[in-house]
């Protein structure tokens, strides 16, 4: 469960952790950002799915979030609000929806509410592997925020 924000002092690194892994089994909805090979910026709301270890995300396969995943394979994503946020660093990997087991696609759907295989749409899965994350709350959070280093976590 998530801590009470009006707890006296930082979180330590652990229950920081413990509040990011916790967002990432209950929470069905995560900020995506993504960036053109100009440079553009763009940002979406999209549901996901968390295994234990990848986020997985579906948007159509022309949109532009869909075309910047597919070429630059990183995103960052926001999780939670904006006075406890964990900010993700994943690597992207694109997959066309038929390359995706049934059950992991079964499970997106249940979880999320969408199927991404049912519209005539093209779709395609997104699995990111976080890379780096960090939690914080208030300025007192920011010292000690990183959770995450090049893919292992440090609490």
């Amino acid at each position: 469960m998530l801590q009470d924000h009006t707890s006296a002092g930082p979180r330590p690194r652990a229950q920081r952790r413990r509040d990011t892994e916790h967002r990432l089994a209950h929470d069905v909805d995560v900020w995506v950002a993504s960036a053109s090979a100009g440079g553009a910026p763009y940002l979406v709301p999209l549901s996901f799915d968390w295994d234990g270890e990848t986020l997985l995300v579906a948007t159509l396969a022309d949109s532009p979030t869909g075309q910047n995943l597919a070429a630059t394979r990183a995103t960052r994503l926001g999780l939670g609000h904006t006075r406890d946020v964990s900010m993700i660093e994943g690597e992207v990997e694109v997959l066309d929806l038929a390359a995706l087991p049934q059950q992991r696609g079964d499970r997106f759907a249940a979880r999320t509410g969408f199927d991404p295989r049912t519209p005539a749409t093209p779709y395609r899965w997104f699995r990111i592997t976080p890379r780096r994350i960090r939690a914080w709350r208030e300025a007192d959070e920011l010292p000690g925020r990183e959770l995450m280093r090049e893919g292992r976590w440090l609490a």
